[in-house]
């Protein structure tokens, strides 16, 4: 699961990064508020990487999913964007438990069928 959500949030990493570029033509903002906001995203993303695995760290993702997606506000093609990659998003937890459980299982009837090395 680790790998393709770390996959996502990579994609995601760069994704807020371009929308900062097209954020930054807005005149209303200030490119300190546009690189600030971007550049906590960025990093949530990064961050997202290595907390995947622990608890509340699904969780977490969830909650940059819903962020990406409000900032369609702001960046209105970022409504599209940001539910694809929450679609990607449910796609790496789903699948990734999935193949999660299937190498412990093939784990599982490995040793289980290993002959005693004593």
């Amino acid at each position: 699961m680790r790998t393709l959500c770390a996959s996502t949030l990579i994609g995601e990493f760069f994704v807020i990064g371009f929308a900062g570029l097209v954020a930054m033509k807005d005149p209303d903002l200030s490119m300190s508020t546009v690189w600030t906001v971007s550049g906590i995203g960025m990093f949530l993303c990064l961050l997202l990487c290595g907390l995947v695995t622990r608890p509340g760290g699904i969780a977490l993702g969830w909650a940059l999913q819903v962020l990406l997606i409000a900032s369609g506000f702001v960046v209105p093609s970022m409504f599209v964007l940001g539910a694809a990659f929450a679609a990607l998003w449910w796609a790496s937890v789903h699948y990734g438990r999935k193949v999660d459980e299937a190498k412990a299982r093939f784990a599982a009837q490995a040793d289980a069928s290993a002959p005693d090395a004593a």
